[in-house]
């Protein structure tokens, strides 16, 4: 007998005792963001190689290890998109969105990176993507840091994360920056880890991100990039920490935040818990004036943020919310003119009373072993129909969550029995 397929590694299914925690995520993920006037938009999941190269940079990890890259029949470079920024810059670019135009834009889905599995993160995994373009003040900064505030609140973790802020400043002013990192660490070659080595050529702010405990003290005496700002940059960056300030969100300022990527610009951000392990970030962003021109596009001005699904819903998890059932009230019926007239009950119901979860028992079999199946889908009530109560146009209606009396009622009685209880 042939072995069974299983799923690819690092590519996990989401089973359907798992999905009632990422619907009720995702329900209060768009409330909050159409309470704030953002518009979803929809991408494709595969683009042409060349837009990551040129958008991520070919001497990163993800270009140079960690993308699904195949060429199609054509001939034509392809990748499974491993991050939503550059696909979304390129939509609005393509349609012209952003000539003289202000958009709030979000987006959501799968990425692909092929890295090493591990809790919270995969090589398919689901990411919230926020996008924001055409406007320089800091407010719009400040005001997706108000909108991630808020998305926790409601999601009932807000306790359990904190905010770390830094300023890069301007890509001129992070060139200099730049110059006197590289100069520190050369004469501290001998205490950098053989990944920092290769970032001291690539890319030296990451050597700031390190996560090797070995390398705490080098990073803690390396240069502050917060000390080499221009006016402009702090000024930026103060007129933020004063709106945060002025609504009682609190952060702290960590000057070796560093964004991966070249293209961003004065503020990053992260939101970050102690509950997931090494895993901490739950949601990075900032600003990346600087990538639309690297795409083609117009001087123009952008910040965003992106968030991890399995990450966030593994810090719910630790939490134990409680989320809706999947089902409202289960119809148990026996008998051949009860499982006729059920059907048309249901129906009956689910017209009169949108929104309304109901199961129909399917499978058969007796009252108990129906009853055990309506009590394990969550239900609230269990509505009872045998061929005696389909006869007298009747259905009997027992809660399966408290000590309330079993009734029997018309049908057309527990229709409105079921208005006031689920309406209400």
């Amino acid at each position: 007998m042939a072995n069974n397929i299983q799923a690819i590694r690092g590519m996990h299914d989401v089973l359907p005792d798992q999905t009632p925690l990422w619907q009720y995520a995702e329900k209060i993920i768009r409330e909050v963001l159409s309470g704030y006037g953002y518009s979803e938009i929809r991408l494709p999941i595969v683009e042409k190689t060349e837009l990551f190269k040129r958008s991520i940079g070919e001497v990163t990890d993800i270009v140079e290890k960690e993308m699904y890259t195949f060429d199609d029949r054509n001939g034509d470079s392809l990748t499974l998109r491993p991050e939503g920024t550059a696909g979304c810059l390129r939509a609005c670019l393509e349609h012209g969105l952003l000539h003289n135009q202000v958009h709030r834009l979000w987006y959501y889905g799968a990425m692909y990176r092929h890295e090493r599995p591990q809790k919270g993160r995969y090589r398919q995994f689901i990411q919230l993507g926020v996008e924001t373009y055409g406007m320089s003040a800091p407010d719009i900064d400040a005001e997706l840091i108000l909108l991630m505030d808020r998305l926790w609140k409601r999601l009932g973790i807000r306790d359990k994360v904190s905010l770390q802020l830094n300023s890069l400043g301007s890509i001129a002013e992070r060139l200099v920056y730049r110059d006197s990192l590289v100069s520190y660490f050369q004469q501290h070659l001998e205490q950098l880890d053989e990944d920092s080595l290769r970032r001291l050529k690539t890319n030296p702010l990451r050597i700031l991100d390190t996560k090797n405990p070995a390398m705490k003290d080098v990073v803690a005496n390396a240069p502050e990039l917060m000390a080499t700002l221009g006016e402009e940059s702090l000024t930026h960056f103060k007129t933020i920490t004063t709106l945060l300030d002025n609504v009682g969100i609190g952060y702290e300022i960590n000057t070796r935040l560093v964004r991966g990527l070249d293209y961003y610009s004065k503020t990053v951000f992260e939101w970050v818990t102690t509950e997931l392990g090494s895993q901490g970030t739950v949601c990075a962003g900032g600003r990346y004036d600087g990538l639309i021109e690297q795409l083609g596009g117009k001087p123009n001005h952008a910040v965003g943020f992106a968030m991890g699904m399995e990450r966030l819903l593994a810090l719910m998890e630790t939490l134990e919310l409680p989320v809706e059932p999947v089902v409202d009230v289960y119809l148990i019926r026996v008998g051949e003119q009860a499982t006729q007239q059920g059907f048309y009950l249901a129906e009956a119901i689910r017209n009169q009373i949108a929104g309304l979860k109901l199961q129909v028992d399917c499978v058969g079999g007796s009252f108990k072993s129906q009853f055990k199946k309506a009590d394990k889908s969550g239900a609230s009530y269990a509505l009872i129909l045998g061929d005696d109560e389909a006869s007298r146009g009747e259905v009997s209606i027992k809660s399966l969550r408290d000590q309330q009396e079993q009734q029997v009622l018309s049908q057309t009685a527990a229709i409105e029995f079921l208005q006031i209880a689920f309406l209400n």
